[in-house]
């Protein structure tokens, strides 16, 4: 994987390149086609390439936590984070894993999947969810899970990451859905933007990498890395 911009380099050292500027910082990292479109034929599996899937185990690696929605998790058949050869070097001094914590309004989940009962003891899974989920619901997941209520009836994502941080877990790694991007971005959480182009076009109904409400948030263009096509693209947030 080389190096386009801001200066052109050869191999590229990913740990480097994606390492956390301060301890509390809010990435998102997203493929996308070059059409735009999040996924192909509903998961973003098919837009996916080597080079994708390295970054994506380093940002796993590099994280406190990685946050998702519970489509997402869904959709795309989560399960606990797995290690990675070069995860004993970047996860010095921390668990040998990050917990997964997953936004639910309702907890409408697989509470006995692998997910909740194949985590961890170090990094159980965490939902955050609202004082309105069921309260059935929320024992159950109490059972496997760790539960952190933020918000009434919608889930307060301010609330949520604060939650997170006093838990020690301040670096946070989103890997979506666009709609917990989009919630995200609108309530003033997101400090950078990892996003992987992949030379496709897919059209069809997919989704932008943020689907929900209107936000701006401006972005400078820290670097851009390539490798057999695929554009690794990361913004961060201006001042």
């Amino acid at each position: 994987m080389r190096r386009v911009l801001p200066t052109p380099a050869g191999e590229v050292d990913l740990a480097e390149a994606y390492a956390y500027p301060r301890d509390h910082w809010l990435r998102l990292n997203m493929v996308a086609g070059a059409d735009g479109g999040a996924w192909l034929k509903g998961v973003s599996k098919g837009l996916s390439g080597p080079g994708d899937r390295r970054v994506f185990h380093v940002l796993r690696g590099l994280a406190d936590v990685v946050l998702a929605g519970a489509s997402t998790v869904r959709t795309e058949g989560y399960g606990p984070a797995r290690p990675g050869p070069s995860w004993p070097a970047l996860r010095e001094g921390r668990p040998p894993v990050p917990p997964v914590a997953v936004v639910t309004r309702q907890l409408d989940l697989d509470l006995g999947g692998p997910l909740f009962t194949e985590a961890e003891p170090t990094a159980r899974t965490i939902v955050i969810t609202t004082e309105g989920a069921p309260a059935g619901r929320r024992a159950e997941a109490a059972e496997n899970a760790e539960v952190i209520v933020a918000g009434a009836e919608r889930v307060d994502l301010a609330l949520a990451v604060e939650a997170l941080r006093e838990r020690g877990l301040g670096r946070v790694l989103c890997e979506g859905g666009p709609r917990l991007n989009a919630q995200l971005a609108a309530a003033g959480q997101v400090d950078e933007l990892c996003l992987t182009i992949s030379p496709v076009l897919t059209g069809g109904d997919a989704a932008r990498i943020l689907n929900g409400p209107a936000s701006l948030v401006r972005l400078a263009l820290a670097h851009v890395l390539e490798e057999d096509g695929f554009l690794f693209c990361k913004y961060t947030r201006e001042p």
